[in-house]
């Protein structure tokens, strides 16, 4: 679609930078899980239930000035390339993505609410927010949670809250998770102490993509494992708690490296500019690595030319649809390769002018 190949050529406004802890948080998300009230979720239902879902959320963003204000597309008029650049883009989950047509997506403007129609649940309403912000992505969620609202009766009981479609999201129906960048605790390899630290208080870790995803260039997502018998207050409050015993974590190793291995790190760090400033072939796992560790160097003062907006600009768009989106051009693996090396040394060379 023209106008995924037009958000390509510009970053996402969760990705700005901006916000606390912004050199270690690139994001906060909170999701919100709502059904409509008896209709069969998603799982159970067939394509004309689905259909009317759509139907029924278009009837009410043709009432509502704030949801007439976003993008929806469904999801049979996607590409799969279309999907695979959604997904980069953290607007689409990768279980969505495996949609049977009759799903759509909502993406409001600047991208930083993104709601998805029939995946697990009827709504999934997405929020991000730059930094360690989940209240400001609660905020956001919330907004459009009443909005809908409005319109649309949500299938909620007095003693459980809101119903979903998995028991594990029924009560406040809310996801609130961090994209947060821990090379330090990798190095030293005290992740996993970090990982076994925090499971226990009621959080999970996953990948760069969510769920069922790896991590990639050293970027970890921490999110609520309890929806039932607890406030979204209490979700944040959580949640910002951990974020920050992390990033305390991730301080104190990076000390220990700079302490212990210095000439190393920094060897590591310069290696990995130099790698990206003249690499002629570049896989998209290797920029994520690479990235990690200028990221490192900007954080700890050791490279003070490139921003962190820039950084988080390549790592998008480094990924294999945006690129293809980005020149409008369908490509193979190798090509992609080639192509990416060279947007990565221009980026980097148009920072320094």
């Amino acid at each position: 679609m023209i106008m995924f190949e037009e958000m390509s050529k510009h970053p996402s406004g969760w990705l700005s930078g901006q916000g606390e802890e912004s050199m270690v948080v690139l994001s906060s998300r909170v999701r919100l899980a709502r059904n409509l009230s008896g209709v069969a979720f998603p799982s159970a239902a067939g394509s004309d239930t689905k259909e009317k879902v759509v139907g029924y959320f278009e009837s009410a963003r043709s009432h509502s000035d704030k949801l007439s204000q976003g993008t929806l597309v469904k999801a049979g008029e996607l590409s799969q390339l279309d999907k695979e650049f959604l997904v980069e883009r953290h607007l689409m989950s990768p279980t969505f993505m495996q949609d049977d047509g009759f799903g759509a997506l909502y993406v409001g403007e600047n991208e930083q609410v993104a709601i998805m129609i029939n995946e697990e649940d009827h709504f999934r309403i997405q929020a991000l927010a730059p930094g360690l912000n989940a209240s400001k992505a609660l905020q956001l969620a919330g907004e459009y949670d009443n909005e809908i609202g409005k319109y649309l009766e949500l299938d909620y009981d007095p003693d459980f809250g809101f119903l979903t479609a998995c028991p594990t999201n029924v009560g406040t129906g809310m996801r609130a998770s961090v994209l947060i960048h821990l090379p330090g605790l990798v190095i030293t390899k005290d992740i996993e102490k970090v990982i076994s630290k925090i499971t226990k208080m009621g959080v999970v870790v996953r990948g760069f993509y969510g769920e069922g995803t790896d991590v990639l260039g050293n970027l970890f997502q921490i999110s609520n494992q309890t929806t039932l018998g607890i406030s979204e207050k209490e979700i944040l409050d959580m949640i910002t708690g951990v974020a920050k015993s992390i990033i305390e974590d991730e301080a104190a190793a990076r000390q220990r490296l700079m302490d212990e291995a210095s000439n190393q790190i920094v060897d590591k760090i310069w290696r990995a500019y130099g790698i990206l400033k003249f690499a002629r072939v570049l896989t998209s796992e290797e920029v994520m690595n690479l990235l990690s560790a200028v990221r490192l160097g900007v954080a700890m003062g050791i490279i003070d030319f490139i921003n962190i907006p820039l950084i988080n600009e390549i790592l998008l768009l480094s990924q294999p649809a945006h690129i293809q989106k980005y020149l409008a051009e369908e490509m193979n693996p190798d090509r992609r390769d080639v192509v990416r090396a060279e947007i990565v040394r221009t980026k980097l060379q148009q920072s320094q002018n």
